[in-house]
């Protein structure tokens, strides 16, 4: 199976629709959250988005409404939501958790969930999944600009012990594009770009 895969678009239109052009050779397209900005014009992007033919997934970003994000997935026979669930796309497995884990903004735009939450939601990922997150795992494509790293520990953790066969996140800018490895296990921070894996 043939996964494009982005995150980050912030209402970058021209990034929108490199991806839409990308897409036809696709089996599937992973947005790992982050459409709007502060929580606003989610539809920038999303509206360009319904003009790929294959199926969509998608995780919520901190600067995204959650419930907008699941709304505009429902409204669309081959989009889906992934928040601590599942979906199939062939054979494969995608499961998602978006937000930021964990919450370090305390803005009234940003959507986010302590790492106590995360860990709940993540107890249902499935062995052997595609496992999609706005925020990064701890210590793994996390580094802010300072070398602060910013990623969640309930995701570290999540991937310790399921072992999903590909980790694909966003959220970090300054580590958009890097890659890492938990285990035996691929991690990589997407940023706004076309970015292929095969699973």
């Amino acid at each position: 199976m043939r996964v494009l895969a982005f995150s980050d678009l912030h209402r970058d239109k021209d990034a929108a629709r490199a991806i839409v052009a990308a897409s036809v050779e696709a089996d599937v397209v992973i947005g790992a959250g982050d459409f709007a900005t502060k929580r606003e014009g989610l539809m920038d992007t999303l509206d360009i988005l319904r003009n790929s033919p294959v199926p969509m997934i998608f995780v919520h970003g901190n600067h995204d409404d959650a419930d907008a994000v699941e709304a505009a997935c429902k409204a669309q026979d081959h989009w889906h939501y992934l928040q601590g669930n599942e979906c199939a796309i062939g054979d494969q497995i995608f499961f998602g958790i978006g937000g930021e884990v964990p919450a370090t903004n305390d803005a009234q735009w940003n959507t986010s969930m302590d790492e106590d939450g995360a860990m709940r939601l993540m107890r249902e990922c499935p062995v052997g999944s595609v496992l999609i997150s706005h925020s990064p795992p701890f210590g793994v494509v996390d580094a802010q600009k300072d070398g602060r790293k910013d990623g969640s520990k309930a995701i570290h953790r999540a991937i310790q012990d399921w072992m999903p066969k590909l980790v694909l996140c966003g959220h970090i800018h300054n580590a958009w594009g890097q890659r890492g490895m938990i285990g035996e296990t691929p991690v990589h921070n997407l940023g706004p770009t076309v970015n292929w894996f095969d699973v």
